[in-house]
């Protein structure tokens, strides 16, 4: 059973010298479906181009918080001619990040930003690929909000690492967890517990490459090859089998990512 990868980044410049030979590596050691996530324009750009090189990949068009530059009045309806493509499954890497943006100006901005291609998901019936950092509250409310206008509304909280309780408000909304290889480091006590509460039917398998890389590879550059390392930690907390973990997850992520068609492999 191949592992689904919901969220990747092998457009970044580390993966320049050695693209061509890793995705198709990682492909067939058993990593399929892969999304690959835009964050800036460029970015954007890149994934959608990737998509359309590999059968196996699959794009989110969007921009990232912290890109709020790469954002003006004309990036909405390039994102919307974007996502004509049948590659693209999601909006994303959309969200807040209040880390290393603390003026109340750039804030604003990332929330004006985050609602708009929250409406632009709705209008599409696309799922969102949410990044929440240092904006807890903020961003659950924005998400509420968006929900409470558009019931269909669905997506991911990637690279979680909030609460039990504000997971499980997520869950109740329709959205899944995103878990990667954060799980697998000492200090991550509360996304443990996270794994622990919530069902397997609520979680969703991620790389966050080229960064993030689990326990033993911490400190090197991420990739999807290292999928299972997350399953067997996820597979450790809640006492279930690699192989378990594996297929739901999986059948998670063709759930929420309902453009991509199913296979069983």
């Amino acid at each position: 059973m191949n592992i689904f990868e919901t969220h990747a980044h092998f457009d970044d410049e580390q993966f320049d010298n050695d693209r061509s030979t890793l995705l198709p590596r990682i492909i067939a050691g058993g990593v399929s479906p892969i999304i690959n996530v835009g964050a800036s324009m460029r970015g954007t750009l890149d994934s959608v181009a990737l998509s359309e090189k590999y059968d196996e990949v699959y794009a989110a068009v969007g921009i990232h918080p912290s890109n709020y530059e790469d954002y003006n009045e004309g990036t909405i309806e390039k994102l919307r001619e974007l996502a004509k493509n049948n590659k693209v499954v999601a909006i994303g890497e959309i969200g807040l990040d209040y880390y290393w943006d603390k003026e109340p100006l750039v804030q604003e901005k990332q929330r004006e930003m985050f609602r708009e291609q929250i409406a632009l998901a709705a209008e599409l019936n696309l799922p969102i690929i949410v990044h929440s950092r240092d904006a807890a509250k903020d961003t659950f409310d924005i998400i509420k909000e968006g929900k409470e206008k558009y019931s269909s509304l669905r997506g991911v909280i990637h690279c979680y690492s909030g609460s039990v309780e504000m997971a499980l408000e997520y869950v109740k909304r329709g959205f899944f967890i995103g878990v990667g290889g954060v799980v697998t480091f000492k200090n991550a006590k509360t996304l443990v517990e996270v794994v622990k509460d919530l069902s397997i039917g609520a979680l969703l398998l991620e790389t966050d490459c080229p960064y993030m890389a689990p326990t033993p590879h911490r400190g090197e550059r991420n990739d999807s090859g290292y999928l299972p390392l997350i399953a067997e930690k996820i597979a450790e907390i809640k006492g279930v089998s690699i192989d378990e973990v594996i297929v739901n997850t999986r059948r998670n992520a063709f759930d929420l990512f309902n453009k991509v068609p199913y296979n069983n492999d």
